[in-house]
């Protein structure tokens, strides 16, 4: 097995789900057992690494030739919590026929409602066995990123400008730059490795933000409730209802943006809702802010006390705004991938990275697909053949950057 899948393998079977709930950076400690993974590995590789108390793992790879730009590669270790990432069981299936793949017993896929798989037919992919997600997201980055600085310590004569990296914590709630050490991460510009299909270059992404609701009801015993229980479920749901049906993510495509309910949990006497909020369109994003605060109002003047509680956190911007002066990035980008002997293509993220958060505090940032596809769910899956390819084409993007 080639030494870039043993890796991503190896790290798939590490659970490091990241939490909305706990509060705490990282938001579970578990993140770092795949952390304290990759800083031994770099260290074998004889590379200056270390990784600090919020589980942020740095290297840096010197530079072996002066006047070349300090180049950045950014992964994050966690996976969402929004599907089991506990006791991750990944299965190869070679020269993909294009078929139904049997997850197991009672879940499969198929390229006609599941479209993604078409653009891996021929190719070695990585599912699950359909009881947990995978991990591609964003395990494929992290091992390809792994594989590059193996690839320039085997390979000293090849000229480069410093090289660094980091992989991050709690990118999936939100927090992955939260922490980040730009006094140490001294590069000029960086690429995440967080997208999915090989050969995309993204630069526009979501504006984004959560939304908590903490919802107090009444209790009072079922049997003399008339008139007044007020049950903190029915409040939950009444909020709920009353957003724009067709902002569920479940109908929206492109740039279109959504409200999306990724929890709810409570009792009569309380219940919590957790949102994230996105749009590509700055006035729109705010306009959605806005719907739900307008509802709260009314739900609070509705029942007559403070029965909705609503803080709304913004988490990150659109890159677009800032890498729209800065488009040599994307250019270098774009050699790179055709010099891999990849077809490169832009399109907007219908999600967030990292890099939307570092762009905006001064680090430049856009993102390069890995391989991995239908992030977030039971049916992810990875392409070794792009994962493959995903290598090459950072490893170019530091060679023609030294070449300027």
């Amino acid at each position: 097995m080639n030494r870039l899948i043993d890796r991503f393998l190896r790290y798939v079977k590490v659970d490091t789900q990241s939490s909305h709930e706990t509060h705490t950076h990282p938001s579970t400690e578990k993140q770092k057992n795949l952390s304290r993974i990759l800083l031994q590995e770099l260290k074998d590789l004889g590379i200056e690494a270390f990784m600090d108390d919020f589980g942020y793992t740095y290297a840096k790879i010197n530079k072996n030739m002066e006047g070349a730009p300090a180049i950045g590669l950014v992964a994050h270790v966690d996976t969402s919590p929004d599907a089991p990432g506990e006791n991750v069981k990944p299965r190869i299936i070679k020269n993909y026929d294009g078929g139904t793949i049997q997850l197991n017993e009672t879940l499969s896929m198929a390229p006609d409602k599941y479209p993604s798989l078409a653009r891996v037919i021929g190719d070695d992919i990585i599912v699950t066995d359909g009881h947990t997600l995978l991990g591609a997201d964003d395990k494929c980055g992290v091992a390809e990123i792994m594989e590059v600085c193996a690839y320039f310590v085997a390979n000293p004569k090849v000229l480069h400008g410093d090289i660094y990296v980091c992989f991050t914590p709690d990118e999936e709630i939100g927090e992955g730059a939260d922490h980040f050490n730009y006094e140490w991460f001294k590069a000029d510009f960086a690429y995440t490795a967080d997208g999915d299909e090989v050969g995309g270059i993204e630069f526009e992404n979501f504006n984004a933000a959560s939304a908590d609701l903490d919802v107090v009801g009444k209790s009072i015993h079922p049997g003399s409730a008339k008139n007044k229980m007020i049950n903190a479920l029915h409040l939950a749901m009444e909020f709920h209802q009353m957003l724009p049906t067709f902002k569920n993510p479940a109908y929206t495509e492109g740039y279109e943006g959504f409200n999306h309910l990724t929890g709810l949990k409570g009792e009569v006497e309380h219940a919590h809702a957790h949102y994230i909020i996105r749009n590509h369109d700055m006035a729109k994003f705010t306009e959605q802010k806005k719907e739900f605060e307008t509802i709260a109002a009314y739900l609070n003047h509705k029942y007559g006390y403070e029965a909705f509680k609503l803080v709304i956190k913004d988490s990150y911007f659109n890159m677009y705004e800032v890498i729209k002066n800065h488009m040599h990035i994307i250019e270098l980008a774009k050699k790179a991938t055709e010099k891999a002997g990849v077809v490169p293509f832009y399109k907007a993220i219908r999600g967030g990275t990292d890099g939307a958060r570092l762009t905006y505090e001064g680090l430049l940032c856009p993102n390069i697909g890995t391989g991995g596809y239908q992030f977030h769910g039971r049916m992810e899956f990875a392409s070794i053949n792009q994962m493959e390819k995903a290598v090459k084409i950072f490893i170019e993007i530091i060679k023609l950057a030294a070449e300027k």
